[in-house]
């Protein structure tokens, strides 16, 4: 997941709203948004290490990941992608989670975090160095920095969603869709500087990303409820932005 922007307890009706991106090569391996055959997790899954970049449970739990953007940062460490699971699939609450999770975080390789229950919401980091947030009330965004830093792609997914919230039907989510699926690059001014090369930061600047090999691999929109239940909904890409599916699930107590 490259691209996130969510409200935390503001809507009257969603608990959370978070609309994200996942860029990801292409030939990397992934399963669509399911039920996993094995415990808990609803959510895409990566073939290749097992994971998840974002997944939700019927417990109202949701978790979502991040890599970190510093080519000359190693990607040394236990696949960030297990991170989601296994809050999903645990018993702590948010708070002793990312209690417990501060004591390893070193051990990854460089990620960003939230994580959220029916109570509470944590942004947790490892660069450069172990820490944790607890998120509070509003909209937040994140992308391949650290929490909140205004990206320009991340502050135009933020303004989109507080303008959504003010003006759409809380059960439509196809300006959400719109938004994540733009493909406008922000201007060299302000672009941040990653280390990357000013080419390929103009590339990585819009929230949709599109080539042969590499892009925005599912765009996907999480809502949950302040009764638990919510909708889980994924539209997944290929090579040069081509639209190759979507699923919906619901889930949540009944």
């Amino acid at each position: 997941m490259c691209l996130i922007a969510f409200a935390w307890n503001v809507h009257p009706r969603w608990r959370l709203l978070l609309a994200g991106n996942r860029d990801e090569f292409h030939a990397r391996p992934s399963a669509p948004l399911a039920r996993w055959s094995e415990g808990s997790v609803i959510g895409g899954r990566d073939l290749e290490a097992g994971g998840t970049w974002l997944g939700v449970t019927d417990a109202g739990r949701c978790c979502v990941v991040t890599n970190v953007r510093d080519p000359r940062d190693p990607q040394q460490g236990v696949s960030r992608g297990l991170l989601a699971t296994d809050f999903l699939r645990g018993d702590a609450d948010a708070t002793a989670h990312a209690d417990a999770l501060l004591q390893t975080a070193a051990d990854y390789r460089p990620f960003n975090l939230l994580t959220f229950d029916a109570q509470d919401a944590y942004y947790l980091g490892n660069r450069p160095s172990a820490r944790k947030q607890r998120v509070e009330p509003g909209v937040h965004g994140l992308s391949n920095a650290d929490f909140n830093t205004p990206w320009p792609k991340t502050r135009a997914l933020m303004d989109r969603l507080r303008h959504w919230m003010a003006s759409s039907p809380d059960d439509e989510f196809a300006p959400l869709f719109t938004a994540l699926a733009d493909a406008h690059r922000a201007p060299d001014e302000q672009l941040p500087d990653t280390g990357v090369g000013l080419e390929r930061e103009r590339w990585l600047s819009s929230a949709f990303i599109t080539s042969e090999h590499y892009g925005t691999r599912a765009s996907t929109v999480v809502a949950i409820g302040y009764d638990g239940r919510g909708m889980m909904v994924e539209r997944r890409f290929g090579p040069f932005g081509k639209f190759e599916g979507e699923t919906a699930l619901a889930f949540g107590t009944t």
